[in-house]
């Protein structure tokens, strides 16, 4: 696969790109994202499915620009995918031959079923989860992908857009109708015959909308979207309250941003009418969707479009571009196991923290590459923003403050303060901050030690393989659990 890839995604109401840059054979990170509200089915719903000549205008047009960034990127490969308002066009040729003729650009229309399924590879490799239905509500269409137990197994698209809803009956007032027609598509769902997951995955512009209010609502610390999860009981009155509204103003009230203001009333009423027909108890917002969908079964072709077991994207990503030595980072991390396992009849934390510990371990020295000054600062800035796939917000909350708190005194109740909502008690996360002080107080001179570790009637024996200053002097500046001692052997 190309080192740098561009996907476009023509959407009835947004054209959306994302450039790709890989860093490893299985590894990426982002390097553009770009979105256009073309609204290329804008008044086609009301002829006959028609595109109209100034909407098609549009998304030519932004479609050049497009290809200028990917260009100017050096992408050498573009996918340019359309959906909904390009499948269902009695004269979508017009478009893709132009397009074809003036940009050089192919552009597939995928299907209903192909659109659903790149949403589900997409949450799939890239959240937390492994059971789940992913709801991506587009201008024209909505998608279903079913996923249990890690496995793709079921993918359907109905006509419940919100632009296609605008125009059908809202703009009519004849919002009654409306949930009819929503919910007798929603009956193709019920008639799969399937189980059908309580945790909804949310993809789309409407969703995101709706999830970042929501964010706002509940103060919630951190400013992330994707795999931000919330209950639907305790949030329907707020989305009840989106379609409700009367005016813009009211809108911007609720932190609903100005270009969703056409279509987020629609987008919120078909996602509760979803939600209630479905019985769904949580959402899990997704960033991504049909775009990183179509990059990953480019990237993941030959592995059933599902990234190797125990492969973290972001982990890898943010290895390849900014660790300065594999070595070191690979040795930390070992050490970090050990020093966990040896310690558990102590801190008696689930082997979740493990996982995290020597994530964060891995992961220390990255603030470096930035600014070798106030390291840690750096890295808990990064980290908060820069594991973006595949990690609960929690844990990327706890591997931030983790490396916060390396080689520093344990955290107070203050230090935690801020992200309380996100973290464990304040006694795990000392033991966290300890754990990895300790292991790296014990590789300070990068020698790669071999050590031996024995946890005897509350004190800790570190056996070295020779003497060493160094971790000799650092150990009195050491804070340690109020349970534990340390000995020094060699």
């Amino acid at each position: 696969m190309a080192k740098i890839t561009t996907i476009i995604d023509i959407g009835s109401n947004s054209m959306r790109m994302v450039v790709l840059q890989k860093s490893s054979r299985f590894a990426f990170h982002l390097i553009n994202e770009t979105k256009s509200r073309v609204k290329i089915s804008e008044g086609c719903y009301e002829n006959g499915g028609n595109l109209q000549e100034v909407p098609m205008n549009r998304a030519f047009n932004s479609l050049k620009s497009f290809l200028n960034i990917s260009k100017s990127l050096k992408a050498k490969k573009v996918i340019c995918v359309a959906t909904s308002a390009l499948r269902d066009a009695p004269n979508s040729k017009v478009f893709l031959t132009k397009v074809k003729k003036e940009l050089g650009l192919n552009i597939r229309v995928i299907d209903g079923e192909k659109e659903a399924y790149y949403g589900g590879v997409a949450a799939l490799n890239l959240l937390h989860n492994n059971e789940f239905i992913t709801v991506d509500i587009g201008g024209g269409s909505t998608e279903f992908c079913f996923v249990k137990d890690g496995q793709i197994t079921n993918s359907i698209s109905l006509n419940i857009g919100t632009v296609r809803l605008k125009e059908l009956f809202f703009d009519k007032g004849t919002i009654q109708e409306a949930k009819n027609y929503i919910k007798d598509n929603l009956k193709k769902i019920f008639e799969l015959n399937i189980d059908i997951p309580t945790n909804v995955v949310g993809i789309g512009g409407s969703i995101r909308s709706i999830t970042k209010a929501i964010m706002k609502h509940s103060s919630y610390p951190l400013d992330v979207i994707h795999g931000y999860t919330y209950d639907v009981a305790e949030n329907k009155d707020f989305i009840e309250s989106v379609i409700n509204v009367d005016d813009y103003n009211e809108l911007k009230r609720l932190g609903i941003k100005k270009d969703r203001f056409d279509t987020i009333k629609e987008g919120a009423f078909i996602f509760n009418t979803i939600l209630e027909e479905l019985n769904t108890k949580r959402v899990i917002t997704s960033g991504v969707g049909v775009r990183e969908g179509v990059y990953l079964c480019d990237l993941l072709r030959n592995s059933n479009h599902k990234f190797p077991a125990n492969f973290n994207i972001s982990l890898r990503s943010l290895l390849d571009r900014f660790e300065t030595d594999g070595g070191q980072s690979a040795y930390f991390g070992n050490n970090a196991s050990k020093i966990f396992e040896v310690l558990k009849p102590l801190h008696n934390l689930d082997d979740k923290f493990r996982t995290l510990l020597v994530v964060a371990s891995k992961l220390h020295s990255i603030g470096t590459t930035l600014n070798f000054y106030k390291v840690n600062d750096n890295t808990f800035n990064f980290i908060l923003n820069g594991l973006n796939y595949d990690f609960l917000h929690t844990s990327r909350v706890i591997v931030a403050h983790t490396i916060k708190f390396s080689k520093k005194s344990l955290p107070t109740k203050k230090d935690i303060q801020e992200y309380k909502q996100l973290l464990p008690c304040l006694e795990t996360m000392q033991w966290m901050s300890f754990m990895i002080s300790l292991n790296l107080m014990i590789n300070q001179d990068f020698s790669k030690p071999k050590v031996e570790y024995l946890l005897q009637n509350n004190v800790l024996q570190i056996k070295l393989p020779e003497y060493s200053f160094l971790v000799e002097s650092s150990l009195d500046k050491l804070e340690i659990p109020k349970k534990l001692d340390i000995e020094i052997l060699c």
